[in-house]
């Protein structure tokens, strides 16, 4: 475990006077927002260790502008389904600190600008306490009321782990379907990569790299592109084809056929040299997903035509619509309308109303297989709502099982016995000249090695 105090929680909402009650609750997508990925990595699974960590931090409380804010601490976390509620208490000892004299500390305590104007929880790694009695803003014997240390997680391991192909194939024929439809995804750095389509990443300092630029992708690819989105009917087959160019998309590749995703999960971080020097292999992983037939939608889907046109509403829009309101309310506000406005070009008689628990959901979706590497990759997608997350320990509608994959090197010699390899999975010729070239130079090499 790797124990420190340099750590704590960092609260922000716009909801003024939120703070005077000893309860909120903040919606699932906001946690770890502007949290280092090093941290924010041991608290993508929620269980009993992660909640009983976050509740030892020290906590700064903050309004979203230039308010005051408070210092205190956690007495509970209560994940609810899309929802994370906390109960706190202020620390009596320690008065309302002014913006005015946190905004010299906003670097060393890792705030960021943007982040007094989102509601959000970040985790920041810093020392809270130190930072602030050195700039004489709270006494100098203030200790966090939670004096014992507070250790980073390290992430859940897997259900079960495999080095050959025979028995990742005996542990996925093991496993209990109960009448689900079963897909699969490969994960080749099994303690970095999270269930999370690319638009949703964030850089290692816990950022957003692309989601705020949504609308700006998808319009510029097709303005530049157009003529290769012509047969394209609806708003999803034109993201599917942008995630097979690899633009950032609300789209996360899944699949149905098991060794496809073990070939992702051996194809990067394998064993090497370099310089002389061994680089050991990263582990990889297989997420088993699991989902009730009757919740797999296909691409005409009403459901799934109301989450891919989020993608050309901007940010500013998406984030403006209350959930919150009634099911008559929400549709009549000004973003909902125009998200209809969208959904209904590619659907004139779609029913002019939008269940908002949908929009924020995780749907499973068959696409059409508009090409080769689809059809061969047996593909089909999660489809990430507007802040929708997927728990990395399942969620009731779509269950989560892992299998760390060892031995990566070795597998892939397998399964390229078995056809599965770099010129199948990718299939264009720039990937099969590749395959072959290092395939006969790997004969010549063990040729030159026999004489």
């Amino acid at each position: 475990m790797n124990w420190r105090m340099s750590v704590y929680n960092f609260f922000v909402t716009a909801q003024q006077g939120a703070w005077d009650k000893t309860g909120y609750e903040f919606d699932r997508s906001r946690f770890l927002e502007f949290t280092p990925e090093e941290v924010a990595a041991g608290f993508q699974d929620l269980k009993t260790r992660q909640l009983e960590t976050l509740k030892k931090l020290p906590c700064l409380f903050a309004y979203e502008g230039e308010y005051s804010m408070r210092v205190g601490k956690l007495i509970d976390v209560k994940p609810r389904g899309r929802a994370l509620f906390i109960e706190f208490e202020m620390d009596p000892n320690i008065p309302e600190i002014p913006y005015d004299n946190i905004r010299p500390l906003k670097t060393l305590l890792d705030i960021r600008d943007w982040e007094m104007t989102r509601t959000h929880w970040a985790v920041k790694d810093e020392d809270l306490f130190d930072r602030l009695r050195n700039a004489q803003l709270i006494p100098t014997a203030a200790q966090p009321s939670i004096p014992e240390p507070a250790s980073l997680p390290d992430p859940e391991p897997s259900d079960e782990k495999v080095d050959s192909v025979g028995a990742f194939i005996t542990a996925v024929l093991a496993m209990e379907k109960g009448g689900k439809e079963i897909f699969y995804r490969g994960h080749s750095n099994k303690p970095k990569y999270r269930l999370e389509p690319s638009l949703f990443r964030k850089n290692d300092s816990g950022d957003y790299v692309h989601l705020s630029d949504e609308h700006r992708l998808y319009r510029e690819l097709l303005v530049s592109n157009s003529g290769d989105f012509q047969g394209d009917v609806y708003s999803l087959d034109r993201l599917v084809r942008m995630q097979h160019y690899s633009l950032p998309t609300r789209l996360l590749d899944i699949t149905s056929n098991p060794l496809i995703a073990l070939y992702f999960a051996c194809c990067s971080n394998t064993a090497s040299k370099r310089d002389g020097t061994e680089i050991p292999e990263i582990p990889g992983e297989v997420i088993v997903f699991s989902i009730d037939r009757d919740r797999v939608k296909y691409f005409d889907s009403d459901t799934a035509s109301c989450l891919a046109n989020l993608a050309r509403m901007p940010d500013s829009e998406k984030n403006n619509i209350d959930y919150s309101l009634s099911d008559t309310a929400f549709n009549e506000q000004t973003s909902i309308k125009r998200l209809l406005h969208f959904v209904k070009e590619e659907k004139p008689f779609f029913e002019p109303r939008i269940v908002k628990d949908h929009l924020r959901s995780v749907l499973c979706v068959k696409g059409k297989r508009s090409n080769d590497r689809i059809s061969f990759q047996a593909g089909a997608f999660l489809l990430f709502g507007h802040g929708a997350v997927l728990d990395e320990l399942a969620t009731p509608e779509i269950g989560v099982k892992r299998i760390e994959v060892v031995n990566k090197r070795k597998m892939l010699e397998d399964l390229d016995q078995l056809n599965i390899n770099e010129r199948t999975v990718f299939p264009y010729i720039e990937n099969s000249a590749r395959y072959i070239a290092q395939r006969y130079s790997f004969k010549a090499q063990t040729s030159q090695g026999a004489v």
